[in-house]
């Protein structure tokens, strides 16, 4: 363990039940759900500070009294899974409970934990079940909440089954806990457990003697930051991928006033102001329209891709995970509770990303996103049931990015009656070399924050990408 997380202790750790009996029975996991058993549960949780009119000890009750009454509205993560008779893993909803563990780290202040470029090792120990598979939702419980006491602030970690919920679910329920601590009597949104979806499939997964195991290490040494981009420098960025995916050169040149602006990859911040007065552009809503996320994404790609100084002709690949609820025909529940996720591959030789212009990259991420539809999603579920797998969670061939989480997600609609959280930040699970996750910047306004966690040859290198950097906020 890191020498900053020795100092931690745990006051307290008890078991939440959920303030009635549930009326559900088994849940049975989904084509989407199963491929995440092999997957670590999921770690995310908020930066508080201290609550003026509230001492410690009374806000640990509250916590746990809001917990029992939102486990009440989402009895599935009071269970545990099991496997029945036919192998088929079900969510059993017998109301077992949840963890609550609280912690005090006296030794640490909001100053600690933000100030620093690299995410401080400490957020590591916010979390309960380090390192523990879904699979283990067998055993152990599906959820873990852990309140730690800080010199001037509070962290609620929140750890779930990756296999129960996808992200989606994840920040349904942590806004609903929140809902319900600020003395919400009826929540805004109930859960969708209704099991009846495309993703709903009578194939069996088998897994090895003892259960599955991770498919990536820990151990390696990476470096972990978060790089915040503004809504303007994402704007930029989308202006950069739209004006050569849509041939707009000649007509922005001609908006230069004369200014020779040169085509060569590396567009000028000339044409990137012209793109952000041009109101009409910024009207756009063709379904050819790259997105501003897709626009940065592929900047990290190019970025991250140049810093590891791979041979030309290997192959990179850049994969995204994508919200199927709105995909489907007809739609699925936006509050479907579960995983409603599937994985899209995007893939092209080293040369090619590192040399093309941003909109090439931008075209091909853009392409794969538009292309996921109904069809898609519903053959993307008929190759799983003929070939029943986990997911393959990791950088097996040292050219892989892997994009998690969503700048869409309510990350910082929490307030649990004392304000809207600091930060947002993640524990140690499924992080591995090229691993990123996409927050939204706490600013709102279409800004975004990216955790980052790569080699520390290759971070450092993409700290020395000026094409990358000069999107990036400083100090922050």
């Amino acid at each position: 363990m890191p020498a900053s997380t020795t100092s931690f202790m745990s006051i307290n750790k008890c078991t939440i039940i959920p303030e009635t009996k549930s009326t559900l029975k088994t849940l049975k996991l989904s084509v989407s759900d199963l491929p995440m058993l092999s997957c670590q549960y999921i770690q995310k949780g908020v930066l508080f500070t201290m609550p003026p009119a509230l001492s410690f000890d009374t806000l640990i009750s509250l916590l746990k009294l809001s917990l029992s009454t939102t486990l009440t509205h989402f009895p599935a993560l009071a269970g545990r899974l099991l496997t029945n008779s036919h192998g088929h893993v079900l969510i059993s909803c017998n109301d077992q409970g949840v963890d609550f563990i609280q912690a005090r780290a006296p030794h640490l202040s909001l100053h600690n934990l933000l100030s620093p470029l690299d995410v401080p090792d400490s957020f590591k120990a916010f979390f309960a079940f380090d390192g523990a598979l879904s699979y283990e939702g067998h055993f152990r419980p599906l959820l873990a909440v852990q309140v730690t006491e800080l010199a001037d602030g509070i962290f609620i970690g929140c750890t779930i089954n990756h296999a129960v919920t996808d992200g989606t679910s994840f920040w349904h329920f942590f806004n609903t806990f929140a809902e319900v601590n600020r003395g919400v009597k009826k929540i805004s949104q109930s859960p969708d457990f209704c099991r009846n979806t495309v993703f709903d499939s009578p194939a069996v997964l088998k897994f090895p003697p003892g259960g599955p195991k991770a498919t990536f290490s820990s151990d390696e040494p990476l470096r972990e930051r978060i790089f915040h981009f503004s809504r303007e420098a994402i704007l930029k960025l989308k202006a950069r991928a739209n004006n050569y995916q849509n041939k707009k050169s000649e007509n922005l040149e001609k908006q230069s006033n004369g200014v020779n602006v040169q085509f060569n990859g590396k567009i000028t911040s000339v044409l990137e102001d012209l793109f952000l007065k041009n109101a009409s552009y910024q009207a756009q809503t063709r379904t050819d329209e790259i997105s501003s996320f897709q626009s940065l994404c592929a900047q990290l790609w190019r970025s991250v891709t140049r810093a590891r100084k791979l041979e030309k002709s290997k192959t990179t690949t850049f994969r995204m995970a994508v919200n199927c609820r709105h995909r489907l025909e007809p739609k699925m529940e936006k509050y479907y509770f579960g995983n409603a996720i599937q994985s899209i591959p995007t893939v092209a030789s080293v040369g090619d990303v590192i040399s093309r212009d941003l909109w090439w990259c931008a075209d091909l991420l853009h392409k794969n996103v538009v292309a996921h539809d109904d069809g898609t999603v519903r053959r993307g579920v008929e190759d799983w049931e003929r070939n029943p797998r986990l997911f393959p969670l990791g950088n097996f061939d040292g050219a892989m990015i892997t994009m998690g989480s969503s700048p869409r997600f309510p990350m910082y609609d929490n307030d649990f009656g004392w304000g809207k959280p600091l930060a947002v930040r993640s524990g140690r699970a499924n992080k591995f070399d090229g691993k990123i996750s996409a927050f939204p910047g706490r600013e709102g306004n279409g800004s975004v924050d990216l955790e980052v966690v790569l080699k520390r040859e290759t971070m450092s290198g993409l700290e020395s990408d000026q094409e990358f950097m000069r999107y990036v906020s400083v100090g922050l």
